[in-house]
C-alpha cells in the first residue's frame, strides 16, 4: 500500500506503507543511530513526533518486549528507507510493522531518508503529516496549516498513579515526566528503594515521601510547558540532593533563573560526543531533545556549566555553587547508545551520602501509605 509524507514546506514523499493504515499529524525528526530503533519508538520524549531513522535499514532485528523503554509506543509516525518485514533474532516476538499496527501508528518505507534529513537540517524541525488514504493534497496542505501541535506531551506520557520499586538503599523519589524505564532500571541496581511520583506532584507530597534525594526524569516538548514543575523544583532546592536528566536538566535551569530555547533540529542519537569540562574527558552519549539551556542566561545564576557538546557547543551538563544538585542533557542511563555515563548515577548516591553526613536527621519513619491515605501503590518491576 501507498503512504505519503507531507512536510509544511510543502515537500511530499511518497512510499510504502508498513504500519497501520492511518493519517497522523506531528513534529518530523531525525535520529542517527545506527541501532535501537525499538528503544526510540518507546522513549517518551518522542511523543507526538514523525521520526526518520537516517541508517538506511530498519526491522532486521525484530521487536522484543523486553527492551520497551515504555509501556507503549510513543511516536506518532515511523520513516525509513528500507523496512525489513522479516527479522532474524531468535529474542524477536514479532516484526516492526506489527508492532505499529498494534499501536495504530503509520509507518512509510522506501523513500530518499537522507535527502528528508538534510531538508530538517537546512531548514529545522518542521510539522508533517503521514498519510496512507487517498486525500488530495489539497486537503493535507489545509491539515497542516490549521492543526497545531499538541502542548501537552508530559501529562500524555507520565504515570498518573505514585508506585514503588522497593530497596535497601536510599529512597530516590523520581519525578516522571516522561521517564524511560532505563532511569529506573539504573536506580534500583543499585538498591535503591524509588518511588515514581506523577509530572504534577507537589513539594509538599514529595516531602511526605521523605526522600534521601530527587531524580527528575526526562520527558517530551518544552520544559516552559510544565511551570508547574519549575515552581515544584524551586521549593525542594537546597532540602534534596537533585540529579535531572535531559527535560529535568531544563527545568532545573528554569528553576534556577536561566532560561531555554529551541534548537534548529535537535539532538537525536547514540553517538553525540560531550566534553566533561572539569577533567576535559570526551564522553560519546545517547541524546533526545529538541531544546537546550541558553548560555548566555547561566551568568546571573549560581549555576556552572560542566559539560558542554563538541559538535555545536551547547550546554550539555549544569551544577548548582550552592547546594547538592547537578544535571546533564544528555541520557546517562543509554538505551539505546554507550553506557560512558552511567557513573553520574553513583555520583548522585554520593552526592546524596555525603549531604545526609553533613546534614543529620531524625529516623525515617513508615510514611509511604499511611501519609498518602493509601495513594501510594507498591508495584515490584
Amino acid at each position: 500500500m501507498q503512504a505519503r509524507l507531507l512536510l509544511e514546506d510543502g515537500t511530499l514523499f511518497t512510499g510504502l506503507s508498513f504500519g497501520a493504515e492511518t493519517q497522523t499529524l506531528g513534529e518530523v525528526v531525525f535520529n542517527t543511530g545506527i541501532t535501537g530503533y525499538q528503544e526510540v519508538i518507546s522513549d517518551p520524549s518522542y511523543c507526538g513526533q514523525i521520526v526518520t531513522m537516517t541508517y538506511p535499514l530498519v526491522g532486521n532485528y525484530g521487536i522484543s518486549r523486553d527492551d520497551f523503554e515504555s509501556v507503549r509506543p510513543n511516536i506518532h509516525g515511523f520513516v525509513v528507507r528500507r523496512h525489513e518485514p522479516v527479522p532474524s533474532n531468535w529474542r524477536a516476538q514479532y516484526s516492526l510493522g506489527q508492532l505499529l499496527k498494534e499501536y495504530n501508528i503509520p509507518g512509510i518505507s522506501d523513500i530518499d531518508t537522507r535527502m528528508l534529513t538534510r531538508i530538517l537540517r537546512q531548514h529545522g524541525t518542521m510539522k508533517g503529516i503521514l498519510t496512507t488514504g487517498n486525500e488530495r493534497i489539497e486537503e493535507l496542505t489545509e491539515r497542516l496549516g490549521s492543526t497545531p501541535l499538541f502542548t501537552d506531551q508530559v501529562a500524555r506520557t507520565s504515570t498518573k498513579d505514585i508506585f514503588s520499586s522497593p530497596g535497601n538503599g536510599e529512597r530516590i523519589v523520581l519525578v516522571d515526566f516522561g521517564a524511560k524505564s532505563g532511569i529506573l532500571r539504573e536506580l534500583t541496581q543499585r538498591g535503591c528503594d524509588v518511588v515514581v511520583v506523577p509530572h504534577d506532584t507537589t513539594a509538599d507530597e514529595i516531602r511526605k515521601l521523605a526522600p534521601d534525594g530527587i531524580q527528575l526524569s526526562n520527558g517530551p516538548g518544552d520544559p516552559k510547558d510544565v511551570p508547574y514543575a519549575v515552581k515544584m523544583i524551586k521549593e525542594l532546592l537546597g532540602e534534596y540532593p537533585i540529579f535531572g536528566i535531559c527535560l529535568g536538566h531544563q527545568l532545573f535551569a528554569l528553576a534556577c533563573g536561566a532560561d531555554t530555547t529551541r534548537l534548529k533540529f535537535g539532538h537525536r542519537g547514540g553517538n553525540h560526543p560531550v566534553k566533561e569540562l572539569a577533567t576535559n574527558k570526551c564522553y560519546i552519549t545517547s541524546q533526545n531533545h529538541g531544546y537546550t539551556v541558553l548560555e548566555d542566561s547561566i551568568k546571573n545564576t549560581e549555576l556552572s556549566v560542566t559539560h558542554i557538546n563538541n559538535n555545536d557547543k551547547t550546554i550539555e551538563g549544569l551544577k548548582h555553587n550552592k547546594y547538592p544538585a547537578f544535571t546533564v542533557q544528555y541520557h546517562p542511563e543509554a538505551a539505546p547508545g554507550p553506557f560512558d555515563s552511567s557513573y553520574l548515577f553513583d555520583e548522585f548516591l554520593e552526592m546524596i551520602r555525603t549531604h545526609k553526613k553533613n546534614n543529620p536527621q531524625k529516623p525515617r519513619q513508615a510514611v509511604l501509605a499511611a501519609t498518602l491515605k493509601g495513594e501510594l501503590q507498591y508495584a515490584q518491576k
